[in-house]
């Protein structure tokens, strides 16, 4: 039995960790896979959460941007070498919500893309992307509807830039034959939901 990996992609409300949750259960419930796995990026390891502390916009201060970049290539190492590789070996599914195409959109905007690639380039790649599609200004209404604490990237102006910084991200990943699908993360739960168990089960069939 093979293994699989997916990532999870989008702008911050476009529905990842929702998506992420719904997949697992659904995976599982196929009992196809030795077990499947669902994790995210920043990482739960150590510098995972120093990232995720410091994204806060409270202590927006605390990093500049350009520091970031070089953070997530480390949490990216430790996050493939002690949870998603072992289990792919071993015949298991992982489900990331977020990876390098993440850091290839977000942290372009401050050191550029080439940078930012050049960190990212000797990752092993998913062996499906599935990228949820939604506008800026439909994001920041989720995210602000769901309350709680902002994040410096979950603002207007930076997530339209973000939406745009996908666009070169989602060029790059077609030159390298990457397999990436994307899809429209409009509509209810249930409906993007199907969406994305379409586009697994096809890609686990190959």
């Amino acid at each position: 039995m093979s293994g699989i990996f997916i990532a999870i992609e989008g702008l911050d409300g476009s529905g990842g960790t929702t998506q992420s949750k719904l997949l697992r259960q659904w995976m599982e419930d196929q009992g196809r896979w030795t077990s499947v796995h669902r994790t995210w990026e920043p990482s739960g390891g150590p510098i995972g959460k120093f990232i995720r502390e410091n994204l806060k916009l409270e202590n927006a201060e605390a990093l500049g941007d350009n520091v970031f970049p070089y953070l997530f290539a480390a949490d990216r190492q430790h996050h493939l070498d002690r949870e998603i590789l072992p289990v792919v070996a071993q015949g298991g599914a992982v489900i990331t919500d977020r990876y390098y195409h993440s850091s290839l959109a977000y942290q372009s905007l401050t050191v550029g893309f080439d940078t930012v690639a050049q960190l990212n380039a000797g990752f092993r790649a998913p062996d499906l992307t599935v990228f949820l599609e939604l506008p800026a200004e439909a994001c920041l209404e989720r995210i602000l509807a769901r309350g709680g604490a902002l994040e410096r990237f979950e603002v207007i102006d930076r997530l339209r830039a973000i939406e745009a910084a996908y666009e070169t991200v989602l060029s790059y990943c077609a030159a390298r034959d990457e397999a990436v699908v994307r899809l429209d993360a409009s509509g209810s739960v249930q409906d993007i939901h199907a969406r994305v168990i379409s586009a697994v089960t096809a890609a686990a069939a190959t």
